[in-house]
């Protein structure tokens, strides 16, 4: 089993950064891609960005261009910088994991370990 905690949510103003991180437990040797997703009030979950072993990334939706994702691998650490953050980028923002192989797409039908989600609120 592997466990996911997510850290470093909070308020935030119009055009400013966060960055999320977040923590894996248990069998993560067996963790092929890891990624973050978010979700605001009354909006489907959506893929954000996605990354291998191998450190490849993908992005995907409006984050695209200002959020980065990274690893610590000697933390075993997964982060996200969100920079000149928009308040339509408030939402609950959550780190997940798979052990599937293929080319780590923020694809969340593939990934089926969950972090608890950190919210991220944008003010104007």
């Amino acid at each position: 089993q592997v466990r996911l905690v997510e850290s470093g949510g909070g308020s935030v103003q119009a055009g400013g950064s966060r960055r999320l991180s977040c923590g894996a437990l248990g069998y993560t040797d067996r963790i092929t891609c890891m990624g973050w997703f978010r979700q605001a009030p009354g909006k489907e979950r959506e893929g954000v960005a996605g990354r291998d072993s191998d450190g490849n990334t993908n992005y995907a939706g409006s984050g695209r261009g200002r959020f980065t994702i990274s690893k610590d691998n000697a933390k075993g650490t997964l982060y996200l910088q969100m920079n000149a953050l928009k308040p339509e980028d408030t939402a609950m923002y959550y780190c997940a994991a798979h052990a599937r192989g293929g080319d780590c797409q923020p694809d969340a039908r593939r990934y089926n370990y969950w972090g608890q989600g950190t919210q991220v609120t944008v003010s104007s």
